[in-house]
């Protein structure tokens, strides 16, 4: 897999995903990655590929890169809970995707009048084969513009 930059699916602020409040994330177990602390509700594809996966209730999907990398792109922290309320999926499991697209839209007031943070955790997920060098890029981003993630394979 050649070096592959990442750009933002969300605009907002990019921080370290140690700071997110759940477990799952912060320490690692669902991979490596960066978090985006919103400030719109549309979720875009980060580069063209292929939506593997979109969770039931619209809060997560997973996009495949031609090289074989998955990201998962998670809004919210528990945010299962809403069972899709606030949630607007574009896409389904199997959809090719091209970078910019909108993927999901939510609404950020909705899902925090209901007691849920709106950070979006954006993780490389292993494949179990290599794991990849992750390189964070923090800071303010704008959706489809601003790279958050530079991966490359480890051989």
């Amino acid at each position: 897999m050649p070096v592959l930059e990442i750009p933002a699916p969300v605009s907002g602020q990019a921080v370290s995903l140690t700071g997110v409040p759940d477990e799952m994330f912060s320490g690692g177990h669902m991979g490596q990655g960066i978090a985006i602390e919103p400030s719109e509700g549309k979720l875009i594809a980060p580069f063209d590929g292929k939506v593997a996966h979109v969770v039931k209730s619209n809060h997560a999907v997973i996009i495949e890169h031609s090289s074989g990398l998955q990201l998962l792109l998670h809004i919210g922290i528990d945010t299962v809970s809403l069972k899709g309320s606030g949630f607007i999926s574009h896409v389904a499991s199997g959809d090719e995707v091209k970078a910019g697209q909108t993927l999901i839209e939510f609404d950020i007031a909705s899902i925090r009048a209901a007691g849920y943070q709106t950070v979006i955790p954006v993780i490389v997920t292993s494949n179990g084969e290599t794991i990849p060098e992750v390189a964070c890029h923090y800071g303010q981003v704008t959706a489809g513009t601003n790279i958050i993630l530079t991966v490359a394979s480890r051989q």
